[in-house]
């Protein structure tokens, strides 16, 4: 039976960084950003709210902003060798993100199957926020399961990357797991853990799962 890779944008395929961080520093308003992020990780904003702020922040922002900081971003090696792999597996691979969609899809141009992340308004932005468009960190286990179900597969067959607290929603129901340079939040829920730049490791680690059963 074939397999479903579920990959988390921020911190896993960006490594030490997010979306976020690298549009704010092309756009030259990256303290600003910061700033959010801090409110962010201590609880005082949710994700609904720090949507809300960034899309204040990026007023000015424009597609071909978006394709420099996609294409200057600190992507984690190995990344276009494992989507290749996957495919010759007949598997399939799935992002999902917080982050605005209009970043995460430029990883459809290096392999990946299918990706879901928070709808933004048309850039550059005219039109209001619609917060109902953000995905939150428990969103991220319904479109996994909407996912396999779609290719009639089970969630024992699914393997998640993630490194952060806003995977733990995915990996409390998934037993397949590994965190990647993960933090003291993710990794209690993490059924391997790997340390490092380079995807090929974790998912030969990922894939030990199924060739020691």
């Amino acid at each position: 039976m074939s397999l479903l890779h579920v990959f988390d944008m921020d911190g896993t395929l960006l490594i030490g960084t997010t979306a976020s961080i690298e549009i704010s520093r092309e756009l030259g308003c990256l303290d600003e950003l910061m700033v959010l992020e801090h409110n962010f990780s201590i609880g005082q904003i949710d994700t609904h709210q720090f949507a809300t702020q960034i899309y204040k922040l990026w007023k000015t922002l424009t597609p071909q902003d978006v394709i420099r900081s996609v294409e200057k971003a600190p992507w984690i090696s190995g990344l276009k060798e494992v989507l290749e792999d996957i495919h010759l597996r007949n598997e399939h691979s799935l992002v999902v993100t917080m982050s605005p969609r209009f970043f995460a899809e430029h990883l459809y141009l290096m392999g990946v199957d299918v990706v879901v992340a928070s709808r933004f308004p048309i850039l550059p932005f005219k039109e209001e926020l619609d917060v109902a468009g953000i995905l939150r960190p428990v969103d991220k286990v319904t479109v996994v399961d909407q996912q396999l179900l779609e290719y009639g597969l089970d969630r024992m067959h699914c393997i998640a990357y993630g490194d952060s607290s806003s995977d733990i929603p995915l990996f409390q129901v998934l037993p397949h797991t590994v965190s990647m340079n993960g933090d003291e939040y993710i990794n209690p829920w993490s059924r391997l853990k790997y340390v490092g730049n380079d995807l090929r490791n974790a998912y030969s680690l990922a894939r030990n799962i199924f060739t020691d059963q």
